[in-house]
C-alpha cells in the first residue's frame, strides 16, 4: 500500500457544477475574438518596437500598474493577511510618452543596444461587458533578450479594461502582477 495520503473525491455534482460554470462570463465570440486580437496587435507593436503606435491605444486618463507578488503562509492567507505589494512602476499616460520618448533618444543605455521582446498573451478571460468596457483577465510572458548573456522572462497575470472608441478599442486600466518574488533582471526598461 502507498505511503501517500488519498483524498476522498467527491463526485462532481449537477448543483457543483452549475456553480463552476456560473463563474464564467458569457459574451459573443465575435466580442471575444475582437478583444484577442486587439491584445495580440498591441503585443506586436511592442515586440516591433513602434511605441508611438503602442501609445495610441491607451487612453488619456490611464492607469498602468506593475507589481511584484508577495509570499505569504498558508494560515495567514485563509485570516486575510497579506503582506503589502510592492509597485515596480505606477503610471499615467504622461508617464508612459516620457519611458517611450527616453527609448527613441538612443540614449537609454540599458536598451543599447535595443532588447528583443517576446510578448505572449494567454488565458484571456472576459469578466464583464456592458456595452462600452470590457474588463479582461489574463496570463503574460514577455522574453527578453539582450546582449549575448542578458536573457530574462518575466510571467504574470493581468487585468485590463477597454474602453469602445469608435470601431476600436482603447486601453484605460491595466493592473498587472508579476509571479516572480524577487526581481532578478537588473532593469525594466522594456514596456510590459
Amino acid at each position: 500500500m502507498s505511503d501517500l495520503a488519498t483524498l476522498d473525491k467527491a463526485p462532481l455534482t449537477n448543483e457543483k457544477l452549475e456553480k463552476l460554470a456560473a463563474e464564467i462570463y458569457r459574451v459573443p465570440l465575435e466580442l471575444q475574438r475582437e478583444i484577442e486580437q486587439f491584445l495580440y496587435f498591441e503585443a506586436s507593436l511592442l515586440d516591433d518596437w513602434r511605441f508611438r503606435d503602442w501609445l495610441e491605444l491607451f487612453a488619456e486618463d490611464v492607469s498602468y500598474v506593475l507589481m511584484t507578488n508577495t509570499q505569504s503562509q498558508t494560515r495567514d492567507r485563509r485570516r486575510g493577511v497579506h503582506p503589502p505589494l510592492t509597485y515596480i512602476f505606477n503610471e499615467d499616460k504622461y508617464q508612459l510618452e516620457r519611458r517611450v520618448a527616453r527609448l527613441e533618444t538612443g540614449m537609454a543605455w540599458a536598451e543599447e543596444p535595443p532588447s528583443r521582446t517576446r510578448h505572449l498573451v494567454a488565458n484571456l478571460r472576459v469578466l464583464s461587458y456592458d456595452g462600452e468596457v470590457v474588463e479582461t483577465a489574463s496570463n503574460y510572458h514577455i522574453h527578453r533578450a539582450s546582449k549575448q548573456t542578458d536573457i530574462y522572462s518575466f510571467v504574470g497575470t493581468r487585468r485590463d479594461k477597454l474602453r469602445r472608441v469608435g470601431s476600436t478599442w482603447q486601453i484605460f486600466e491595466r493592473k498587472m502582477e508579476l509571479d516572480q518574488f524577487v526581481l532578478v533582471a537588473p532593469n525594466i526598461c522594456i514596456l510590459f
